[in-house]
């Protein structure tokens, strides 16, 4: 019998709120952690994120709570926030003193800055009694909110929990593919984040769709060289968590990272974008963290490193995009 019933979800933003959604058609209790009280209380009293998720009716058994103490007795926990809380947060779980090491799926994308750490590491890291899964693939919140039909990659080194854990998400418009493959989910998560920005720089400049293709492309090799180093799995990387979440994030507005890049190749400025958007645009943190992976592992990475020049060392779209056409030739499988 599948045990995997009440499921907390840590983060309120519009990603957790979709995942809640979903959660309870599959037919599960779910209670929504939120750090923003004004979050808690519109999902309890008007039953809709008002900030993250807003125009969005969510089901009236989506509970929401601020104190992270309310999901000691939850069957798993499912982590939705910002990678660069993730580790904050399990700081604060450490400390709940939870007897029943729930598992823990990760729906995080990124990369920690500094550690350069992905978000199943942290966790491991911080609660290693807790066995790990990772969601991710190709998903906008408000799409799995709307019941569309969704397909993503569900990775547990555990088969006999993955099953279980995909048992209990799954419905007839929310399928996850189970995989053992950890490390490449999450990176395929992250570094598809940093091309999306670079996607929408060249959409905001003008460049054309034959070089949004091109940078889809080449980008995908960059992911997989670092994925594979970094002990992921090519087929991975092929997939729903790598190219399939890479070409819906660099094919819709809908992508935060993609319409952040399209602002900046128009000529705005990173900092006045950013003071505009409540959420959370993530390749602006893994830019850099992915950047320097690069660097540590010797590996080419030159779109992902034109992405942090701009965002990170104020370098300018027009000569970036000058610099990567300036490159030598190559063969493809360099």
């Amino acid at each position: 019998m599948n045990s995997l019933q009440h499921f907390g979800v840590i983060g309120g933003g519009a990603w957790g709120t979709a995942l809640a959604q979903m959660l309870v058609r599959a037919g599960r209790d779910v209670t929504v952690w939120a750090r923003e009280p004004e979050v808690v209380t519109a999902i309890n009293i008007e039953h809709e994120n008002t900030v993250f998720l807003p125009s969005f009716k969510l089901d009236a058994r989506v509970k929401a709570v601020g104190t992270l103490n309310d999901l000691v007795t939850c069957d798993a926990w499912l982590l939705a926030t910002p990678t660069q809380h993730v580790r904050s947060l399990s700081e604060q779980l450490v400390a709940l003193a939870s007897t029943k090491n729930q598992p823990i799926i990760i729906a995080a994308k990124g990369i920690e800055q500094g550690t350069l750490a992905l978000p199943g590491d942290i966790v491991a890291q911080l609660l290693p009694a807790h066995p790990l899964a990772v969601l991710s693939g190709p998903t906008f919140a408000l799409e799995v909110a709307q019941d569309h039909p969704t397909a993503l990659t569900l990775a547990c080194m555990n088969t006999e929990l993955g099953q279980r854990l995909t048992h209990a998400i799954s419905s007839p418009t929310f399928r996850p593919y189970l995989s053992d493959d950890i490390v490449g989910a999450q990176i395929g998560g992250a570094i598809k984040n940093v091309l999306a920005v670079a996607c929408g720089i060249a959409t905001g400049a003008g460049m054309g769709d034959n070089a949004r293709a091109a940078l889809i492309t080449r980008g995908l090799a960059e992911m997989m060289r670092l994925g594979i180093v970094l002990g992921g799995q090519a087929e991975t990387l092929m997939g729903l968590s790598g190219l399939g979440d890479l070409v819906l994030t660099c094919s819709s507005l809908q992508s935060r990272n993609m319409s952040l890049g399209v602002a900046l190749g128009q000529g705005g400025s990173l900092q006045k974008i950013m003071s505009g958007r409540t959420s959370v645009a993530e390749g602006v943190f893994t830019a850099a963290a992915a950047a320097a992976l690069a660097r540590k592992h010797g590996l080419e990475m030159p779109i992902v490193a034109a992405v942090d020049a701009v965002l990170n060392h104020n370098a300018a779209v027009k000569d970036i995009i000058t610099a990567l056409l300036a490159r030598p030739l190559k063969t493809e499988k360099n």
